[in-house]
């Protein structure tokens, strides 16, 4: 496989889901970005339980903000943004080596100025039954990093474990 996906966090807020995106990043060679501000601390006991051992075999990065963010992407990088509302499916996106799949916070998901600045890389996953509110954030995260990931012929040598 060529170059790592990246995931990033915008101001998440409850540890387990980064503890367990952490691990899907470091299970899947996928770089982690996390933007300031979060709901917790990084010593957090639930954040380190749900990462369980993996921590130290992610390539993640703090960040203090957004602005700070995105004024050190190289040129030419694509970000997508994943929020419900979106205009097209996230199995209609064309995925490309060093993506960057962009996850808002849980209780408020991304900025409504920054999805409609990116109409064009706005995806959302569909949900069948209209009472369901939203999926949880690492749930989101692999269904898109996976569908991602296959797009670009990745197969797995060891499979899945539970």
């Amino acid at each position: 496989m060529g170059l790592p996906m990246n995931i990033v966090l915008v101001e998440p807020e409850i540890p387990p889901n980064t503890g367990n995106v952490a691990r899907l990043c470091a299970a899947t060679n996928s770089r982690l970005h996390l933007i300031e501000p979060f709901g917790f601390r990084l010593d957090d006991a639930q954040l380190k339980r749900a990462g369980m051992d993996y921590w130290e075999q992610v390539q993640w990065r703090r960040w203090p903000n957004w602005a700070v963010f995105h004024g050190e992407l190289a040129p030419g990088a694509r970000l997508w943004f994943v929020e419900s509302g979106g205009p097209m499916r996230f199995t209609e996106a064309r995925f490309g080596p060093a993506d960057y799949l962009v996850f808002g916070r849980e209780t408020a998901g991304l900025p409504k100025a920054l999805l409609e600045a990116n109409r064009q890389r706005w995806l959302r996953i569909p949900m069948f039954n209209a009472k369901a509110r939203s999926l949880n954030l690492s749930n989101c995260v692999a269904v898109v990093l996976f569908e991602a990931l296959r797009q670009q012929g990745f197969v797995g040598e060891r499979g899945v474990g539970v």
